[in-house]
């Protein structure tokens, strides 16, 4: 009790209000009040009179109050609420109390806020062991297991299908043998294995249809298997060139037969032979069609699009002196 015993001989030497409130903690008159019962009045009349005082004495000076005792503070308020801070905790960073930092955050002049930051060098960096993370916009960036990585799919695998046109007239089925690489079930370790990818091209599909296997190609622990991509190619034919859903044969007659007329036996694509009965003059530029002929319409494979005969005349390397002399006479000069 030697502090409240010293307080009295210092309210006795003030007459009775020697008790410098402004200086001393705020809950002190409680405990003066709580551990001295005879105190009470005295120190209600302290509280009263000190609080009235300061605040009149605060309004006219700036708050805070004055004496000639070298432990009164006075305080001035200056309008910057950071040097208001400064003033009381005797520094502008709050957490300096708890983690004695005195390294700046500020880098080039700018503030570290909303940052990627791979370094531990943040006032921060301790309420990560309490399970806090990203405090005031600093985010941190921890690098993943591998694996919790998003895999990312390889790139298709292409490959050129090459097919004959009674393979798209009648609809076929390829078997293609692939190798390639698959996980074992311990996800790390990997094998080699074949596998047999049956490749149905349907009836009328146009050269550039692209079949798709999807996940296919090889596994890793770090990728996802790429698709394996076929796209139809025509091979070339001894006898048709292909148009659409057309089909186009070129006809070899003589001049002979393109001037006389002829019956041309065309051949078509499921093996049947047609003949064609031509009467007229054929000319370098003429084109017959047999309806029905071509190929299947993708979309519709009951219908069919036309065989176009082309025809190249076959021109004598030479004439006799007498039949050249009987062309002049009865071809016509136009």
């Amino acid at each position: 009790m030697t502090f409240l015993a010293g307080e009295r001989r210092l309210a006795a030497s003030t007459g009775g209000h020697g008790l410098r409130c402004p200086a001393l903690p705020p809950a002190l008159p409680n405990l003066v009040r709580a551990a001295v019962p005879g105190e009470r009045r005295a120190g209600r009349t302290c509280q009263r009179s000190c609080s009235s005082g300061a605040a009149r004495r605060g309004l006219k000076t700036g708050g805070g109050s004055s004496g000639s005792s070298g432990n009164t503070f006075h305080y001035t308020f200056h309008g910057d609420p950071h040097a208001t801070f400064a003033s009381f905790f005797g520094g502008s960073n709050p957490f300096d109390i708890f983690f004695a930092s005195s390294r700046s955050r500020v880098f080039n002049g700018f503030e570290q806020e909303d940052m990627d930051i791979d370094d531990d060098d943040d006032p921060f960096s301790a309420f990560g062991r309490f399970g806090f993370n990203g405090l005031s916009g600093v985010h941190r960036r921890h690098p993943e297991p591998l694996h919790t990585r998003r895999k990312v799919q390889d790139p298709p695998v292409i490959h050129e299908l090459k097919v004959s046109l009674e393979e798209i007239y009648h609809g076929s089925t390829k078997r293609m043998k692939i190798t390639r690489r698959r996980l074992n079930p311990d996800g790390r370790t990997m094998r080699t294995e074949d596998k047999i990818l049956n490749i149905v091209i349907k009836r009328g599909w146009k050269e550039g249809t692209k079949i798709t296997f999807p996940k296919e190609g090889d596994a890793t622990p770090d990728n996802i298997p790429a698709d394996i991509v076929f796209i139809l190619k025509d091979k070339p034919h001894s006898h048709f060139k292909r148009d659409g859903t057309n089909v186009v044969y070129t006809a070899a007659i003589s001049l002979k037969e393109a001037l006389c007329g002829c019956t041309v036996n065309i051949p078509t694509l499921d093996g049947r032979v047609i003949p064609l009965p031509c009467n007229d003059i054929i000319k370098p530029s003429t084109v017959k069609r047999l309806r029905g002929e071509g190929l299947p319409f993708p979309k519709a494979p009951t219908q069919r699009g036309d065989l176009i005969v082309e025809f190249k005349i076959r021109f004598p390397d030479r004439i006799a002196p007498q039949t050249r002399q009987i062309l002049k006479q009865h071809l016509p000069c136009s």
